[in-house]
């Protein structure tokens, strides 16, 4: 009982003294937390007989427990630290060589050594334990207050390929934990995107409406010459203007509050929406030929604003990609799969490479002309999985349709 109170207080005046102060924390943790490394200490204490093992952390100046087993009462806990001075481990870490003894009393290198009496240690392993980079991280300890055939030739394998196997374990848990943080931060970045984005997007609409209200003032006079051609092509402007920024706000709400909300109503007015938002493109893009045909003959449970918006997404990809003097046509029916809105426009078709990721926010082909932030489609498409449909495109014969579909459903009761 003296040994051990006396080996205890070494060790709790010491650790006492260095609470809080090293910064270790994350190997302690690491090591603590490995069902693995519980095994392998556990495994080592069966097969030589000895009483307590211990992974610690070596440095030049510190000795760290990062996991104990202890059935000898030996004192050493996780974050227990020993001065480096009173350990075998110092010289582990400065020749890489094991340190080993079945009895200290008969041992011809450490027979009555200073630091087995300060803690009385009779028998004694540590087996150095270094990354697959050859880098020292410290020692797998095996210790006992009676004689052990520690030195065994089997007993000296199996504690090397421990440590081997600890070390390549450790390396992983470090890949990992760094691939955590790396993830952690891209989260950080994102988030702080969005809500860059957000605040980009509230700021922007105040000046967007002036403008749409001074264009729309200036629309109402009677212009001649030159400010006849440039009204309308400043509201065509304005409109797209308007159409990014709701664009911005809607998938910065999507992303920071977890998906595109809908409010559907019964018996929505969608063909009243659609049909302003054709109005708003058309007065928007004057060149263009926009054809409308709505034909929904039972009413419709939906969202209709944000239906309506998802098909002005489509109808603006299709202006901006519709060939030169071609119409668009717009098609609204009740079909096989509930409500079809579809949006057709002559020209090039989307090309294969482009298709996988349509839908996905900020992408663009390469033949937008630099226009849009790539967030039209990837709206539309969210407003449709929120509503259970889906939007499919299809190419043939120099036409592109993009086809908006939602199951008919019944009003929640």
């Amino acid at each position: 009982m003296t040994e051990i109170a006396s080996r205890q207080a070494v060790i709790q005046d010491h650790s006492a003294f260095l609470l809080g102060k090293h910064d270790f924390q994350s190997d302690i943790q690491m090591i603590a937390g490995s069902a693995l490394i519980t095994t392998i200490l556990e495994t080592v204490m069966l097969a030589t007989n000895m009483r307590f093992a211990a992974v610690a952390r070596v440095t030049e100046d510190r000795w760290v427990a990062c996991r104990t087993v202890d059935e000898v009462n030996f004192g050493l806990a996780e974050g227990d630290e020993i001065e480096i001075q009173s350990t075998f481990c110092q010289s582990v870490r400065l020749s890489s060589q094991k340190v080993l003894f079945n009895d200290v009393a008969t041992d011809e290198v450490y027979g009555n050594h200073p630091i087995a009496a300060k803690f009385g240690i009779v028998s004694y392993a540590s087996i150095p334990i270094h990354r697959s980079d050859g880098s020292f991280f410290g020692t797998l300890c095996a210790i006992d207050t009676e004689p052990r055939d520690v030195k065994h030739p089997r007993a000296v394998a199996m504690l090397e390929m421990f440590a081997d196997l600890i070390g390549q374990g450790l390396e992983t848990e470090e890949k990992l934990e760094a691939q955590e943080q790396l993830v952690a931060k891209e989260r950080e970045m994102a988030r702080a995107q969005e809500e860059f984005i957000a605040v980009l997007g509230h700021d922007l609409r105040n000046p967007v409406a002036a403008l749409n209200s001074g264009v729309q003032l200036l629309a109402s006079e009677q212009l001649t010459g030159s400010a006849a051609e440039i009204v309308p092509m400043m509201r065509s402007t304005v409109y797209r203007m308007n159409e990014l920024v709701d664009n911005m706000m809607m998938h910065a709400k999507a992303r920071l509050g977890g998906g595109i909300r809908i409010s559907r109503t019964a018996d929505a007015p969608l063909a009243e929406a659609i049909t302003q938002i054709v109005e708003e493109v058309r007065a928007g893009a004057p060149d263009t030929d926009v054809h409308l045909d709505l034909s929904f003959e039972q009413p419709i449970y939906c969202d209709a604003p944000r239906v309506a918006q998802a098909v002005s997404n489509l109808l603006s990809n299709a202006v901006r990609h519709a060939a030169e003097s071609t119409p668009i046509r717009v098609k609204g029916v009740i079909g096989g799969k509930g409500v079809e809105i579809t949006v057709i426009n002559q020209g090039d078709p989307v090309p294969d490479d482009l298709r996988e990721n349509l839908y996905h926010p900020f992408k663009r082909g390469a033949d937008t002309r630099g226009e849009g932030l790539g967030l039209g489609l990837y709206i539309a498409s969210s407003i449709a999985l929120a509503h259970g449909g889906q939007i499919d495109v299809s190419c043939s014969n120099g036409t592109t349709a993009f086809t908006f579909y939602t199951p008919l459903q019944e009003v929640a009761l």
